[in-house]
């Protein structure tokens, strides 16, 4: 489940110590890291701000740094490398769903944005770590890429990482995105007949979804388990779906929730005046044509422009 702790153990073939950085701790501490010469991260990701795996090669990175120990990246695509998109983050809305001043769709290998996190010294202090990023070889930007193997328990296909950084804003509200059901971010619904034909029943799933939303409840809504093309980041589902409940008081579970997933203090307010999909991105886009400039000084593969 989003933000369900984790805890370190040991693993029973080599025993190993297994240290957990998705937990109370989040970053690596000295002791984690003595007689260590060299950290390898090799990790896929997906490509948005709000995925943590990246949070958590940010803090890894400053560990690694601030304890005189290399780090190696063995850099993997991007399925949502092709495109920027999103309000860059305002630093004033830092959280492990959001760390640095990127967009939510970064179009960043994690080893670019590993680069991009040295070169602009982001760490704390500005310090640097020792670092080398292990390229892939004929990967550009503008190629579609399927992961292989699902990242995570909740993105199981490449409809619902396509789809991730659209319907991820939906967490911040009462409706479900398919958690609890064998199809996460593919469904958008809420206990409500007058939300749509579709019908979908989340439920607890063990190791999966946990305390799901709405579970054993129907839901009510869209079926996108079958769009031929899924789109890029788009806002169209999540205006719809606050004008279809705008007037119920149900939508929001909290503004400071989507304040954090949008790095923006403006989201809320424009969702809430009824702006349209254009006009809140035209807002987005001083600070993307800014972060583009940074992102070219990082590339180590064919943009997609």
């Amino acid at each position: 489940a989003n933000g369900e702790t984790f805890t370190g153990n040991v693993d029973p073939e080599t025993g190993l110590e297994i240290i957990s950085l998705y937990g109370d701790q989040k970053k690596p501490l000295k002791k984690d890291l003595h007689n260590i010469d060299l950290v390898i991260f090799d990790i896929q990701d997906v490509g948005c701000r709000f995925y943590t795996y990246i949070s958590s090669m940010f803090y890894l990175m400053e560990a690694c740094a601030e304890n005189q120990v290399a780090l190696l990246i063995l850099d993997r695509p991007n399925p949502n490398g092709d495109y920027v998109d999103g309000p860059v983050l305002d630093t004033t809305l830092r959280s492990f769903v959001g760390l640095l001043p990127i967009p939510i769709v970064h179009g960043c290998t994690v080893g670019e944005l590993a680069l991009m996190i040295n070169g602009e010294k982001w760490l704390s202090k500005g310090i640097r770590v020792d670092l080398e990023v292990v390229k892939m070889k004929h990967y550009t930007h503008h190629t579609p890429y399927e992961v292989p193997v699902k990242p995570s328990p909740n993105l199981p296909n490449a409809t619902a990482i396509r789809l991730y950084p659209s319907l991820c804003l939906f967490e911040a509200t009462h409706v479900s995105i398919g958690r609890g059901t064998a199809f996460p971010f593919q469904v958008i619904g809420y206990p409500d007949p007058s939300m749509g034909i579709f019908t979908f029943r989340p439920e607890d799933i063990t190791g999966v979804s946990t305390q799901t939303l709405h579970s054993g409840e129907t839901c009510y809504g869209l079926d996108l388990r079958n769009l031929n093309n899924p789109p890029k980041l788009t806002l169209s589902y999540f205006i719809d779906f606050y004008k279809m409940m705008s007037n119920t008081g149900q939508f929001w579970k909290s503004q400071r929730w989507i304040e954090l997933l949008t790095g923006d203090k403006q989201f809320y307010h424009q969702i809430q005046e009824g702006w349209s999909e254009a006009q809140i991105k035209s807002t987005w886009q001083p600070a993307i044509k800014e972060y583009l400039e940074t992102r070219k000084q990082y590339l180590l593969y064919p943009d997609f422009e």
